[in-house]
């Protein structure tokens, strides 16, 4: 069983478990995992485990988890049913306590760059250094703005902050957490950009998962156009025929599928009523509809249960992978290939890699969106994982509805 370190929010060390009933955790690129163990009260160190308190995995500082439930229950089999329930969320979630409060002089927090130095904007202002020092966060530090991820343009208001960050992630492709950080004794946000590992690339090992090579079973593949929308017509501010209204997306006939987006917000003058360059406003409103498109995109998600290679496999043999990914004849999956299905060294969360079902006719480059590790007595460790998106929630598809399609209301 993969030892847990208990931490105060100060990053004092206050035990280390080992000897629990049951432990699963998810790591998540883009949104915010979760942590749930369960453990007899009975035993070392069960008292730390209190809210607020902070779960470290092993050594792995980037996979830390702040305590935010605990339940108990006893029934008449007596001590060896009194397990403690502990359900903890990743550390980033610290970022969904704070609000995007706007500059006292316009009505929008605006900020243009990449996307690094976005998120790490609405961070900075809002936990970090904000105007009013009771929003302060002590216990959360920056790490170094590297510029990554490609530039964009974001505005937020009153928005919940990890929030914004979780939609600047899924439209950018670049994720976020947080870590701790023992010598600072502090906890760092930062963005993380995942490595192509796809077939379509000839930089680094490819990662192919399928069935065929014994790497991955009890898969559930979703590909669904209910919700997908195209095209988007952004309507920004303005009164009937005169409301500035523009086009994102080009699809055509039966495959266009066309939403409304009120984006009134968007201001067309700056904090000293001078009028914003009319490029700027199209820019903003284009980015605008690009970002409701992604939360509309093609629901496309595969869950798969991942496996240690178990034999060599002849891809000469598999003629299907010859034509797809074009791998010379004599080529064979050996030791080394193998070896680039280590989780968290041949891949991890983040990348991109190749999926494949050759019986489904499935074959997708993807993200891997989300990893679960699950450690138990009975069966060991074990580990699923996500490409693509995450399946919708009810909660995600309720936020859908209401912030995505709307029909304009005429004054």
């Amino acid at each position: 069983m993969k030892p847990i370190r208990i931490f105060t929010p100060d990053i004092d060390l206050l035990g280390e478990i080992s000897n629990y009933e049951s432990l699963f955790f998810v790591r998540s690129f883009h949104g915010i995992g979760d942590l749930e163990l369960r453990i007899n009260r009975y035993k070392k160190y069960t008292d730390t485990l209190q809210k607020g308190n902070i779960i470290v995995v092993d050594k792995d500082l980037h996979k830390a988890y702040v305590v935010k439930h605990r339940e108990i229950e006893l029934d008449q089999n007596g001590k060896a049913t009194e397990n403690w329930l502990i359900k903890a969320l990743e550390l980033k979630i610290v970022a969904s306590d704070a609000i995007a409060l706007p500059p006292s002089h316009t009505a929008n927090d605006n900020k243009s760059a990449s996307v690094e130095t976005v998120m790490k904007h609405y961070v900075n202002g809002n936990l970090i250094n904000p105007v009013d020092p009771s929003r302060k966060v002590a216990e959360l530090i920056l790490a170094p703005d590297l510029n990554r991820g490609p530039h964009i343009s974001w505005q937020s208001r009153f928005k919940v902050v990890a929030e914004e960050l979780s939609e600047m992630s899924l439209l950018t492709g670049v994720g976020w957490g947080v870590r701790v950080d023992y010598a600072l004794r502090k906890s760092v946000l930062d963005v993380a950009v995942g490595r192509d590992l796809s077939v379509n690339q000839t930089v680094n090992s490819p990662v192919i998962f399928s069935p065929q090579f014994d790497n991955i079973k009890n898969m559930h593949y979703v590909d669904s156009d209910l919700n997908y929308k195209n095209v988007a017509y952004v309507a920004g501010q303005g009164e009937g025929v005169d409301r500035r209204v523009i086009v994102v997306g080009t699809a055509t006939g039966l495959n266009r599928r066309e939403l409304f987006v009120d984006a009134r917000d968007i201001e067309e003058v700056d904090e000293d009523d001078n009028p914003i360059p009319e490029a700027i406003i199209i820019q903003r409103l284009t980015e605008r509809g690009l970002q409701k498109l992604a939360e509309l995109a093609q629901e496309t998600f595969l869950e798969a249960q991942i496996m240690t290679p178990t034999k060599t496999v002849d891809i000469k043999k598999e003629t299907h992978f010859m034509t797809q990914f074009q791998i010379a004849e004599s080529v064979k999956v050996t030791e080394k290939f193998a070896s680039s299905f280590i989780y968290e060294q041949g891949w991890d969360l983040g990348d991109i890699v190749t999926v494949q079902n050759k019986d489904w006719g499935v074959t997708i480059n993807t993200r891997i969106t989300e990893v679960k590790e699950i450690y138990e007595p009975e069966t060991g460790f074990t580990l699923e994982a996500t490409f693509g998106q995450s399946r919708p929630t009810l909660i995600s598809k309720i936020k859908q509805e209401l912030s995505g399609v709307k029909t304009e209301i005429t004054r």
